[in-house]
């Protein structure tokens, strides 16, 4: 049976969630929450609203991980000067070595995944994944201008 390339890349990338997360058991922190954190090192101050619509989860669901986050330390909410009843996320200072820990878990977990391939054909492979995104994502953006216009 020949897989189509749409459950070979969710398969994939479900394996990698599993693989990262045996891996970072100990620390406590899921892939989803290695995520967010990675998020906020990227766009230091992101509003909560924003933060949901990147990683896909339901505004609710973000707020319970922000409030974890935050009661390990990791995360701080700050008012958001242009929007009293809003708050920005910021990483804290003890989140950076725990960051720099995870992005070191996520390279092995991509070495283990990349094993036995060339230099040549994990940048191919980057390429043409990328090139993959790339399209569905413009499809969604293209929807969502129809949907609004």
């Amino acid at each position: 049976m020949s897989e189509t390339i749409g459950f070979l890349l969710n398969d994939t990338a479900r394996m990698f969630r599993r693989a990262y997360n045996a891996r970072t058991r100990d620390s406590g922190i899921t892939a989803l929450q290695s995520r967010v954190l990675s998020y906020l090192a990227r766009y230091p101050g992101i509003r909560q609203g924003p933060l949901a619509e990147l990683i896909e989860v339901e505004p609710i669901t973000l707020s319970r991980m922000i409030d974890r986050l935050e009661e390990s330390s990791l995360v701080e909410r700050r008012a958001d000067p242009t929007d009293r009843r809003a708050w920005q996320l910021h990483l804290t200072a003890s989140a950076e070595p725990l960051l720099d820990t995870l992005r070191e878990t996520a390279r092995d977990v991509v070495a283990e995944a990349t094993d036995g391939l060339s230099d040549v054909e994990r940048d191919e492979l980057t390429r043409l994944v990328e090139r993959v995104r790339a399209n569905l994502s413009r499809r969604i953006c293209q929807k969502d201008q129809k949907e609004t216009a």
